[in-house]
């Protein structure tokens, strides 16, 4: 059968997949019903399936020889919010939102993994690993690197998409190098001395203290650093005192740090030194905490180029863009592509059907059509690194 028609035959278990795991949304490393979903569908092709970090699975498809493996991940985890769709197969659990496009590689990954189990008595060497990752939000691909996902078979390069509503219904973004940023997350206690709200003088005040940090912490991305690399410092909590007539003992800040370049680290040192010097000169005392969110996504060059040919034979030439591609929110997909070459692109959801909000909102919607794209995406990239025709 021919590839496009295999696809369209499979359109309507392709969409019921999708809101299926839509209607049953499930936080990071609690995907279990997802994780059995996926289980039966992998053991139902006869595929190699385990299980890695709780609710991840794998399922591998193997050549008659060794050869060239390649692995295609999918992200399974949902996010804390309350769906407002108002869509037929919504949220039915209060609080839990498919609302990142998650369900929708789910779906996509299983029926590219049907298709591409046809070509098995066709696969002389090599492998294919179908990767279902949790907890994609919140480092959850390092877990299953931890625990094997690269070893067996040895990856040798790594594939992944991701719906985004910000590209139209059957464009393809994906450009080579850092796409996108580092994250890491601070939590920065400054402990100062209460007191009287009208005697300041008898005090130390964390909060004044506090907001000379913010301000001064500005000069990092417009005076210390390039504007060629780009960065983004991010205060999104701020927390201090409980009346209006008290100067409190500490005020707590915590944001992010993120980075589109491979200097994350001067950044840091520069974030931690001016937290430092601003504290002194308050007289109070720092207690400045910071942990890695994700590592910076680099798409290695070669897989582009693959990425771009068969993007090309899927939406045509006109249908590829680089605009969009680089931004500022992390992808823990990064932590395999610092150990094998891997590319990360786009696929446009901004169809018709979908809603003009952004990822993340509560009233976040893809355009169904794009689910298609995305199976015909997997199957052609990995024929074509297997060296197989359609």
């Amino acid at each position: 059968m021919h590839l496009k028609a295999a696809i369209d035959a499979h359109r309507e278990e392709l969409i019921a997949l999708r809101r299926d795991i839509h209607r049953h949304p499930e936080l990071g490393f609690h995907e279990h019903r997802t994780s059995a979903i996926i289980v039966r569908y992998l053991e139902s092709l006869d595929l190699e399936v385990r299980r890695l970090a709780r609710t991840g699975v794998v399922g591998v498809l193997r050549g008659r020889a060794p050869g060239p493996n390649l692995l295609l991940r999918a992200d399974m985890d949902a996010l804390p919010i309350n769906e407002q769709t108002g869509l037929p197969f919504a949220s039915e659990h209060p609080g839990l939102m498919h609302a990142c496009g998650h369900d929708g590689h789910v779906a996509m990954l299983l029926v590219a993994a049907k298709i591409l189990c046809s070509y098995r008595d066709r696969l002389a060497q090599g492998s294919i690993t179908f990767a279902f990752q949790p907890n994609e939000e919140d480092a959850g691909a390092q877990a299953m690197i931890d625990e094997g996902l690269l070893d067996d078979p040895p990856i040798d390069a790594a594939l992944a998409l991701h719906l985004w509503a910000q590209l139209p219904t059957g464009v393809i973004g994906v450009a080579a190098g850092p796409v996108m940023a580092s994250s890491e997350y601070f939590e920065l206690v400054i402990r100062g001395r209460g007191g009287h709200g009208g005697a300041p003088h008898e005090a130390i005040d964390p909060i004044l203290c506090a907001a000379d940090v913010i301000q001064a912490i500005q000069a990092i991305q417009t005076r210390e650093q390039s504007a060629l690399r780009p960065t983004v410092i991010t205060f999104g909590s701020v927390h201090a005192g409980t009346s209006p007539i008290v100067i409190p003992e500490q005020a707590v800040l915590a944001g992010s740090i993120r980075c589109l370049h491979e200097h994350a680290a001067e950044t840091k040192d520069s974030f931690r030194r001016i937290v430092a010097a601003v504290c002194q000169a308050h007289r109070t005392q720092p207690d400045l905490r910071v942990t890695l969110g994700n590592s910076l996504m680099v798409n290695e060059a070669g897989l582009v180029e693959l990425v771009r040919g068969v993007g090309g034979e899927v939406v045509g030439a006109d249908g590829l863009t680089e605009d969009g591609v680089r931004m500022m929110v992390g992808e823990d997909f990064a932590e395999l592509a610092r150990r094998v070459p891997a590319a990360l692109y786009l696929v446009g959801a901004g169809g018709a059907s979908a809603s003009p909000y952004p990822h993340h909102h509560p009233s976040f919607v893809i355009d169904e059509a794009a689910l298609a794209v995305g199976v015909e995406m997997h199957v052609r990239a990995a024929l074509r690194y297997l060296r197989l025709d359609p």
